[in-house]
């Protein structure tokens, strides 16, 4: 009969009760995932708490692939930091160092550039049309430790779909075929 003829009749041989078993498993597994990370996202004060570092412009001292744990306070930002921004008009948030600060006496305000480590100049170019300081708003998070190298199957996932699919497939068959 084969492979495919084989998992066809477990398949059908799979009681109601189950698959019902099976998903709210599955239902628990992601809700748990959700929870954890709105509660790290109260704890830090981040949006985001846990970003991967997607390119080399802050090499040697974070890798591609790192994965940065970030965390938002009311404290100053001060020159030397590692943040993680967004710029308006861009969907993927950036890791830079924070180069300079400069405070407006008048409105108390803080305006923020930033550069790549590995970077020859700093990132206006990076930042939206005309912008030329970041502020505040735009930062998501300073950089409080790392994991070097886990966050490869994220980029991995990304750049090569197919692997993704593949995974998923191979998850939900072993799922399926799975017998208490």
């Amino acid at each position: 009969m084969g492979w495919i003829g084989e998992t066809v009749d477990s398949i059908k041989s799979i009681q109601i009760r189950q698959v019902l078993t099976q998903a709210v498993s599955l239902g628990m597994i992601v809700t748990s995932a959700l929870i954890i990370w709105k509660a790290l996202m109260c704890i830090t004060g981040s949006e985001s708490p846990v970003v991967v570092v997607l390119s080399g412009s802050m090499e040697p001292g974070f890798k591609r692939g790192d994965i940065l744990f970030l965390h938002m306070s009311n404290d100053p930002i001060r020159a030397g930091e590692i943040v993680v921004f967004n710029v308006d008009g861009r969907e993927i948030p950036i890791v830079h160092r924070v180069i300079k600060v400069h405070e407006r006496q008048d409105t108390g305000e803080v305006d923020i550039l930033t550069k790549g480590d590995n970077n020859y100049g700093d990132d206006r170019l990076l930042y939206a049309h005309g912008q030329l300081w970041l502020q505040r708003h735009h930062i998501m998070g300073r950089a409080v430790g790392f994991l070097p190298y886990v966050g490869w199957v994220t980029i991995i996932m990304t750049e090569k779909p197919i692997i993704k699919y593949i995974l998923i497939g191979a998850l939900g068959l072993l799922v399926i075929t799975s017998k208490d």
